[in-house]
């Protein structure tokens, strides 16, 4: 029982710093528009994709940029400092602006592995390669479509506008709570 209370405490947390996040903050004062920088890592295994320890669901590693960094250079460091891999960025697959919850820009970049070999980190809980037939069913759903212009491979980045509503953050609770409850914690 002690077990249960402890993980339902966390998941109050990590849903309190999520909603924060996603309703609050962006609408009290946020100076800038968030951007965030992503990769689609492709590789001889297929792609790379991490879970999170706040947010449990497949996702694209990556993450903000650091004052004067730019987006390439910014998806590179995330990505080594989530999985261990060194990557070489192919090419700019596209800008998801999202509005709705968190809302933010996610600038996606199709990336390679150069070196290294997948591991956890501080903010990744597992990382693996998937299949681009046979990605999970906890791979959170705003990810497949950058997945998908990713392998289709279009000459000049895409521009897509999605609202992420209540669908949207129900989707990622069923996805987060299926990873945590189940045998399986990464839920490959």
């Amino acid at each position: 029982m002690e077990g249960l209370a402890r993980r339902l405490g966390g998941i109050l947390t990590s849903y309190t710093r999520i909603a924060w996040g996603g309703l609050f903050a962006p609408r009290l004062g946020a100076r800038r528009p968030l951007w965030v920088h992503q990769g689609v890592v492709l590789g001889e295994r297929g792609i790379l994709l991490g879970v999170r320890f706040d947010l449990r669901g497949w996702e694209l590693p990556g993450g903000a940029a650091l004052d004067g960094e730019s987006g390439e250079d910014a998806v590179r460091r995330e990505i080594l400092e989530e999985t261990g891999l060194r990557v070489a960025v192919e090419r700019r697959v596209g800008d998801y602006v999202r509005s709705g919850f968190r809302p933010h820009t996610a600038r996606v970049y199709a990336c390679r592995p150069v070196s290294g070999d997948p591991r956890c980190s501080s903010e990744t809980l597992a990382v693996g390669w998937f299949d681009s037939d046979r990605l999970p069913d906890t791979l959170f759903p705003w990810y497949r479509a950058p997945i998908a212009d990713a392998l289709a491979g279009h000459t000049e980045p895409v521009v897509r506008h999605e609202y992420q509503g209540a669908a949207a953050v129900l989707s990622g609770m069923r996805i987060d709570l299926r990873m945590r409850f189940t045998r399986d914690p990464v839920g490959r």
